[in-house]
């Protein structure tokens, strides 16, 4: 009964009524293409830190052979991998990769960059997310090639079968160079892409002038990365019992501990494990400063919105002073009559933040579905070259729900004043 009496009186406003509501329904909007907008960042980062930089788990570390010279250098890694496969059960598979930072010089130019030795055969996940521009990923196989990506290609001004050098020092500080052919040009990958490049292992074992057992790290990928946590503390127990001698706990990618390692006295073999998230701290301030900047926005959008209700509110109650006396005088309770306001509430910002979710989630689709570009500024932050919003119904459920209590919540007073209205000075009320 109260409910037909609310959606009567939403009905008898409709000017009143569409503008709260849309005013409602664009808050919710907003709000959920923002979470769009920074799920999408996360899983980006996901997808990109786990193909370029980082299984979900990784046994690295670091070999010093003198005190203050350290390499990114895992040695023996076959018997650590056979270690870790009986260790391991939740693995979906292993990958091994050497870690590299060495000069790229063309004719015309040079940069540095990190390069990645890998067995391509084995990285099924790199194969699925990395986009082929020109050249075939299958030639990476062959030693002496190379991928690169867009923007480096167009620095270096190379394409595919182009000859390009790397240049680095070996472990004993001595310099070697190789040639390698340009096989591949990938897609951007947002500004992980800006210093990553691979070779065949084997290529960079040649550069470094390293034996063929000797790799940069191991890397684990989980049939659910839940696993993460438990897969990580039960390796460093494993390892640590079976004799190897693991660093200390340093959440941090390993080309930001070389300071620390170096300072240490210790030579020899030390493992490092660590998860994928530490081997994008650095970029984990984007995501931080976006959550951020969303929660600012929510919050004054909150404030927006409980003031336009209130004062919505405040106006309806003003209008139909006389109604209420009326409807108290013939028997209606205070409570009913709070109720009857709580109603028009309830169903107004359910309909509005309902809708103004599937608004939103509609232009995500469109979004995405187009693979609009986004500037190349922004995709340094995005991590993708075009724009990808993720709807996720969690995310969607807490923006109706947030949106749709905070407008109740601010009508608890102007209802609860309605209630407590006299009949008698009601219904004698002018204006």
């Amino acid at each position: 009964m109260l409910c037909r009496v609310a959606v009567r009186n939403l009905r008898a406003h409709q000017r009143r009524t569409l503008l709260l509501g849309g005013a409602i329904g664009g808050v919710t909007a907003v709000l959920v293409i923002l979470m769009g907008v920074t799920n999408g960042m996360k899983s980006t980062m996901l997808e990109s830190a786990t193909t370029l930089m980082s299984g979900h788990v990784n046994v690295g570390g670091f070999y010093k052979v003198t005190a203050g010279q350290s390499a990114p250098v895992v040695t023996e890694y076959p018997k650590l991998v056979a270690k870790i496969r009986q260790d391991v059960p939740e693995l979906d598979y292993i990958s091994q990769r050497g870690r590299g930072w060495a000069k790229l010089v063309s004719d015309t130019g040079s940069m540095q960059v990190g390069v990645g030795g890998m067995d391509v055969e084995a990285e099924p996940g790199f194969r699925k997310v990395v986009q082929l521009r020109k050249g075939n990923l299958d030639d990476l196989k062959q030693p002496g090639t190379i991928l690169i990506f867009e923007e480096q290609a167009k620095k270096l001004e190379v394409t595919v079968g182009d000859t390009l050098t790397l240049s680095a020092p070996t472990m004993r500080g001595i310099n070697n160079t190789q040639d390698v052919r340009v096989v591949a040009i990938a897609a951007n990958i947002g500004m992980m892409s800006a210093w990553n490049t691979f070779v065949p292992s084997k290529s960079l074992r040649d550069l470094y002038q390293l034996k063929d057992d000797t790799t940069g790290a191991i890397y684990l990928y989980l049939k659910d990365m839940k696993d993460i946590p438990a897969v990580q503390q039960r390796l460093r127990t494993q390892l640590a019992e079976s004799g190897y001698t693991l660093m200390d706990n340093d959440p941090r990618a390993f080309w930001m501990k070389f300071d620390v390692v170096n300072r240490e006295g210790w030579t020899g073999q030390k493992l490092d494990i660590t998860n994928w998230e530490d081997e994008i701290s650095f970029v984990q301030w984007v995501v931080q400063a976006l959550g951020a900047i969303t929660g600012g926005l929510t919050f004054v959008l909150l404030v927006v919105i409980a003031a336009g209700i209130t004062n919505t509110l405040w106006i309806a109650i003003r209008e139909r002073t006389r109604e209420i006396g009326t409807l108290r005088a013939i028997g209606m309770k205070r409570e009913s009559v709070q109720t009857m306001f709580l109603a028009e509430a309830l169903i107004l910002s359910l309909v509005a933040t309902l809708t103004g979710a599937l608004v939103a989630a509609g232009l995500c689709f469109l979004v995405n579905a187009q693979h609009i570009r986004a500037p190349e500024v922004v995709q340094v932050m995005l991590l993708t070259e075009h724009w990808f919003l993720k709807i996720e119904p969690g995310s969607v459920v807490f923006a109706v729900a947030l949106i749709t209590g905070a407008s109740m919540f601010v009508s608890l007073i102007p209802s609860f004043l309605a209630a407590r209205m006299k009949p008698v000075t009601a219904m004698h009320h002018i204006g």
